[in-house]
């Protein structure tokens, strides 16, 4: 069945390259994430045009298009007719050329995208309990209290078995080997406390960094954390990857017959043991060195450390770069039952939501005001995008106001040292998560809306005072009077010939539309005439590719057939030069059609429009045969 989406869909995948460029794909609350293999095919200027899309992000190794809040829609039509299936965001990362640190933020995006939504939504039910039982509404021992309690606690208990099948699809192992070792941690784990088995000893005791001997396999000491591995991430991650390289070796010497059970059979039998023996202990050390690492820097000012963290957020919400703080934060909630790293970031949200409320109230510009009231809307519930990207950024001001207000609503939550307790929704979906599920505490919770009052409140002010609309673009290009103006126009053809879809041209650059819009033509003459009047902004020394700017503003690229450079001039006669200008149906250049066909290459040539986001529309026709001076594009 059809979808409001399918054009939006199509033009995403062909001006991302089409689907043959498209490694991957994957969404978070407001964007698609696609691993390209080229992203210099991507037609971004085009896309960041479309109606349907925020605009375009090139970070992390990732070409992000910003949707908006209804991304899951778009993601799911995109994934339809592209064709990239059910595993579209499991990728071989070693395929791709990335630093290490966008290697890193695309695993973590990859890992953890598919759970943050549930994980949100578990955060909120144990933070409205936490509330309940706060207020005597309910109590925990009620039937009531204790079901949504298991769904609640349950999915954060037994992240690392969810986070087990992510880290397979990302990569690339059997979906069911993954959450098998996240399984085996949690059963082992899991066994030892319902036991109450005491450690037979302990290593590093009285430090953060303490982990417990419980048993032995082979001889060879089994540990477990003293926190255990409930809810943790670092560990099933890292099996998960060695896995993944275990699992390969298996698949090359097993013979396809028995691969089904064999290669899970000895990919388990290695990793069971080696995650518990290896993997497990270093990843926690880790883990434990992350937190004591965040603990000493928050220690030393835990003012300036909000204020960096509130100022920042949405600087890094912008490049996606705001992924690589989940660990840090999951990573506190294993350590210590809360988090207090990520907390002053609460305060960003509401402080880009105040600036776009008070340039609603503040604007004369009915288009401006039509973008803020939806904006606003989103931006209390925590998404923020299509209020930076839609709003505050372009303007520049109001993007700088919302991150100094942020950041001084950043430096009071992180000056009273508020904890979140668990992962709860974004916006005003959030405040719970800053309640003490267990002491029921909720002093965390009334210096978090502080802080975010405070943010709220210098945001809205300080716009209010210095917004001003911006002169409108209609006044701005009558004050440049020696600038060009675009408008309609009609360009000739060129070329006598027949004239073709651009996309039958073999050439990705020209057939994507990625250079521009327009048509080809099939040569029968070896003349080449000046589609309209204007300058000659672009002549190769070789001849074979000529560029035009219109005395109306439109830019014309016209390249001879294809690779045709490599004659290196021959064949071809110039009869202008760069620089001059030319009269409509003046000869520019001709060649020898013939023997350029002799020498075997396509004859077939684009006539292509390459700026045409500077125009309403780009009309043309093909199919059929053409005289030189017949209207062959015309623009509004």
């Amino acid at each position: 069945m059809a979808s409001k989406y399918d054009g939006l869909a199509r033009i995403i995948i062909q001006n991302v390259g089409g689907k043959s460029n498209v490694l991957s794909l994957s969404h978070c609350v407001t964007r698609l994430r696609f691993k390209l293999k080229d992203e210099s095919k991507a037609n971004t200027e085009l896309l960041k045009n479309t109606d349907g899309i925020v605009t375009v992000i090139q970070s992390g190794g990732q070409y992000q298009v910003v949707i908006g809040n209804h991304v899951p829609d778009v993601f799911a039509v995109v994934n339809e007719i592209g064709g990239f299936g059910a595993n579209s965001d499991s990728v071989d990362v070693a395929k791709q050329k990335m630093s290490f640190g966008a290697t890193m933020i695309d695993i973590i995006s990859g890992v953890f995208a598919p759970t943050l939504g549930v994980l949100a939504a578990t955060g909120m039910i144990k933070g409205l309990l936490a509330l309940f039982t706060y207020f005597g509404i309910l109590s925990t021992t009620d039937g009531t209290y204790q079901l949504l309690y298991a769904v609640a606690d349950g999915f954060f208990h037994y992240l690392p078995i969810f986070l087990g099948y992510t880290a397979a699809k990302k990569f690339n192992v059997n979906l069911f080997t993954g959450m098998a070792l996240g399984g085996a941690l949690m059963y082992m784990d899991d066994m030892l406390k319902l036991a109450g088995t005491e450690p037979i000893s302990s290593l590093f005791a009285g430090t953060p960094f303490a982990i417990n001997v419980f048993t032995k396999f082979l001889g060879i000491p089994v540990t477990l954390p003293a926190s255990g591995y409930a809810s943790s991430v670092v560990p099933i991650i890292l099996a998960v990857f060695v896995a993944s390289k275990v699992e390969a070796f298996w698949k090359k010497i097993i013979p396809d017959v028995v691969k089904t059970f064999l290669v899970p059979m000895l990919t388990l039998a290695i990793c069971t043991p080696l995650t518990f023996i290896v993997v497990g202990p270093i990843a926690s050390l880790l883990t434990s060195l992350i937190g004591v690492i965040t603990s000493a820097a928050y220690s030393l000012s835990p003012v300036v450390a909000g204020l960096f963290v509130g100022g920042l957020w949405q600087v890094l919400v912008i490049f996606g770069l705001h992924w690589g703080m989940i660990p840090i934060m999951l990573a506190n909630f294993t350590n210590f039952g809360y988090d207090f790293i990520l907390s002053p970031y609460f305060a960003a949200s509401f402080a880009q939501t105040a600036v776009v409320f008070a340039i609603l109230l503040r604007t004369k510009d009915v288009k401006t005001k039509s973008l803020c009231i939806p904006a606003t809307i989103s931006g209390i519930f925590g998404v923020t995008e299509p209020a930076i990207y839609g709003i505050t950024l372009p303007r520049k001001k109001p993007f700088f106001i919302s991150c100094m207000a942020a950041a001084i609503g950043g430096g009071i939550i992180g000056a009273a040292g508020v904890k979140a307790y668990m992962m709860g929704g974004m916006g005003v979906f959030g405040i719970t998560s800053y309640i003490n599920n267990e002491t029921k505490d909720i002093s965390s919770m009334i210096w978090a809306l502080i802080g975010v009052a405070v943010a709220m409140v210098v945001a809205f002010v300080a716009t209010m005072i210095l917004y001003k609309d911006e002169t409108p673009k209609s006044e701005l290009n009558k004050l440049t009077s020696n600038k060009i103006s675009v408008g309609t126009g009609t360009i000739i053809n060129p070329i006598k010939g027949s004239v073709k879809e651009l996309n039958e041209v073999e050439d990705e650059a020209f057939s994507s539309g990625v250079l521009g819009k327009g048509v080809a033509i099939l040569p029968t003459e070896g003349k080449l005439f000046a589609p309209a009047d204007g300058e000659i902004t672009a002549l190769f020394p070789t001849g074979h590719a000529i560029g035009l700017k219109t005395d109306f503003g439109a830019e014309v690229l016209i390249h001879i057939g294809m690779d045709t450079v490599k004659l290196d001039g021959k064949y071809f006669v110039k009869k202008v030069n760069q620089g001059d200008k030319v009269r409509k149906g003046q000869v520019l250049l001709e060649f020898d059609l013939s023997a350029i066909k002799a020498a075997g290459y396509s004859i077939l040539t684009p006539v292509v429009i390459t700026n045409p986001n500077d125009f309403t529309d780009v009309l043309y026709e093909t199919g059929k045969v053409v005289e030189v001076g017949e209207n062959l594009i015309t623009l509004i």
